[in-house]
């Protein structure tokens, strides 16, 4: 299993926000890996609900023909911030902690 250290790796959620789609380093693609491969009921995920403009956070329900939830209030008009806001909320279930960089809360 990964283990995430939560100051250790504070250096991939930076690499992260600076760079959420494209191409990330191989300790960045592990943590990544183990947090898209959670499993399903409870996972949280994004859905476009205008084309290349809007996405919703959602979290998935893991039962066969059970929607998902939708949260409404999670609303983004950039996929950029979308993938962070998800990468900060799995860091927070595997951490137990809130992602704090540069000694601040992250927006």
């Amino acid at each position: 299993m990964v283990r995430i250290d939560p100051v250790a790796d504070l250096r991939l959620a930076r690499e992260f926000r600076a760079n959420p789609i494209g191409k990330h380093s191989p300790d960045l693609q592990r943590l990544l890996r183990f947090f898209r491969g959670e499993p399903i009921e409870g996972k949280y995920a994004l859905l476009c609900t205008k084309p290349n403009r809007e996405w919703k956070l959602v979290e998935l329900s893991g039962e066969v023909g059970k929607p998902f939830s939708v949260h409404e209030d999670r609303v983004f008009t950039s996929l950029k911030q979308a993938e962070w806001e998800v990468f900060k909320l799995r860091w927070k279930r595997y951490t137990g902690r809130d992602l704090f960089l540069d000694g601040g809360p992250v927006r």
